[in-house]
């Protein structure tokens, strides 16, 4: 058993068994104890894979990057041969995955040790990890509070201890927002940089990537080196690019860095929010780097718009598919009320709107296109607040009552009508109004946890790139983790204090 497991990155455990200072089954072992003892305070890993990890490790391990350090599995999307994928759906609880999905594939390429499956949101539909099927996630920081969504049983795994890297998703921040609610690193790549085959050609419209959160900025380079890359199903691929992990040993150049605090969602942020940015600005131009404060020019009805247009035409999708999988109909799904509000919401919106709610994300990726003539960088807070109390996004009773009647009746062209929908989803992006704007642009955007409230609890900055160049955000993700080091302030450390 190695004792200081927690300090160790997953670069740095795989150098271990490489070292032959310990074997990846002690690894594993450890591994299982610190989830034994930490996942029920939390509620991070719904499905145990133990006796996979040990098949895994008999059957021999590629000699990659990450040979034998233990990996968790987000329970969305990602489709690992014989084993339960439930999207975080009572729905599909049972639901076996008939081979790999091409990301697995590569993570399993790189030698890591599957031994569990993350807690989501339905669907991965929020911005916290509460669904009804599996129960909430807990934030190790503060149990009362949420790990974020949709990635957030794999954000509150790392950041309890557990393990040093786990699997994400991202369609409006599901990566970046875990990260930043629990002190994490996360990058979300670029538009076409990750597989998405060979079950999907484009994740939510091309809004959406997979990646991992991880606790040092070069467990994600090297990850990068390991997925990256088109399969057959990538329509428009960004071409094959390595060097993710190398480029860390070179110096991030001076940059001129554009800042905003003001809501894309043209909604308020609090104050902890603005802190957060405000300390990013002081460490930047501590380091060299300029700093200037932008207004750039996002629409705010139109970004709302498109992005939840393109929301509830995929729940609607992804219902409809689930529907026939499990040879059922739409209405007999066994789906929270609120998921099957959105995807009857979804059925009612027509073609029209859709397509041209789609053609606006071509605005906002010009809008960014002017900015970035001018600045290499746009840095903002990842979250509107500090992480969420649990339940914060849980409809009240009349609300939830009322959910109930809209699809009992039928009345969802009410709520369209009288922007009764729009106004809740507002209510929930007001929260969450910075990470949307890089899904739509398809822009590689991260998440660098600088700062904490005064409550304790982290709260992160974000950082968007030009299409295509991780790069400057990782060499930049890599010289702020060194002038201010964050992966020993975790809350594996804490933990205890507020349980």
């Amino acid at each position: 058993m190695l004792k200081d497991y927690a300090s160790y990155d997953a670069l740095g455990l795989a150098q271990l068994i490489k070292n032959k200072d310990l074997t990846a089954t002690e690894l594993l072992e450890t591994a299982i104890a610190q989830a034994e003892q930490e996942n029920p305070k939390i509620n991070a890993i719904i499905t145990k894979l133990y006796d996979f990890a040990h098949q895994q490790i008999q059957q021999g391990l590629p000699d990659g990057p990450f040979s034998g350090v233990p990996f968790l599995l987000k329970d969305l999307l990602g489709s690992l041969e014989g084993t339960a994928l439930s999207n975080g759906s009572a729905a599909l609880k049972g639901n076996i995955s008939p081979s790999d999905s091409e990301m697995i594939a590569r993570f399993k390429s790189s030698g890591l040790v599957i031994f569990g499956k993350t807690n989501t949101p339905e669907f991965g539909l929020m911005g916290a990890t509460e669904p009804k099927a599996f129960g909430a996630t807990r934030n190790p920081w503060n149990l009362n509070h949420t790990p974020g969504g949709s990635s957030g049983g794999s954000a509150a795994a790392i950041a309890s201890g557990i393990v040093p890297m786990a699997s994400g998703g991202d369609g409006g921040g599901s990566i970046r927002i875990p990260a930043a609610c629990c002190g994490l690193f996360g990058l979300k790549p670029s538009r076409g940089r990750n597989p998405t085959g060979p079950y999907h050609t484009e994740l939510w419209d091309g809004a959406a990537a997979e990646h991992v959160i991880t606790r040092s900025v070069r467990d994600s380079a090297a990850m990068l080196d390991v997925v990256s890359g088109p399969d057959g199903s990538t329509p428009y691929p960004v071409p094959k690019e390595t060097g993710f992990l190398a480029c860390l040993d070179t110096p991030v150049r001076p940059l001129k860095i554009a800042y905003t605090v003001q809501s894309f969602v043209d909604r308020p942020v609090t104050d902890d929010a603005i802190k957060s940015v405000q300390h990013s600005v002081a460490l930047l131009e501590s380091l060299g780097h300029t700093v200037e404060q932008v207004h750039p020019y996002i629409n705010a009805d139109h970004l709302v718009d498109s992005y939840l247009t393109m929301y509830y035409g995929h729940v609607a999708a992804d219902l409809e598919f689930t529907a026939k999988l499990l040879d059922t109909n739409f209405s007999n799904l066994d789906v929270e009320d609120t998921t099957k509000l959105m995807g009857y919401i979804g059925k009612k919106i027509s073609a029209e709107t859709f397509v041209s709610a789609k053609r606006r994300w071509n605005d906002f990726s010009q809008s960014m296109h002017v900015l970035h003539q001018e600045y290499d960088l746009l840095l903002t807070p990842t979250l509107g607040s500090e992480p969420l109390a649990i339940g914060a996004l849980e409809l009240g009773f009349l609300d939830k009552l009322g959910t109930k009647v809209v699809n009992a009746f039928g009345l969802q062209n009410l709520l369209l009508k009288t922007g009764m929908s729009r106004k809740v989803a507002l209510n929930n992006l007001e929260k969450l109004p910075f990470t949307q704007l890089a899904n739509l642009t398809g822009q590689p955007a991260m998440s660098v946890p600088l700062y904490w409230t005064e409550s304790g609890l982290p709260l992160g900055s974000q950082f968007i790139a030009p299409m295509g160049d991780e790069k400057t955000l990782l060499q930049l993700a890599r010289q702020l983790e060194q002038a201010q080091p964050w992966f020993n302030n975790t809350a594996a450390n804490t933990l205890t204090k507020t349980s």
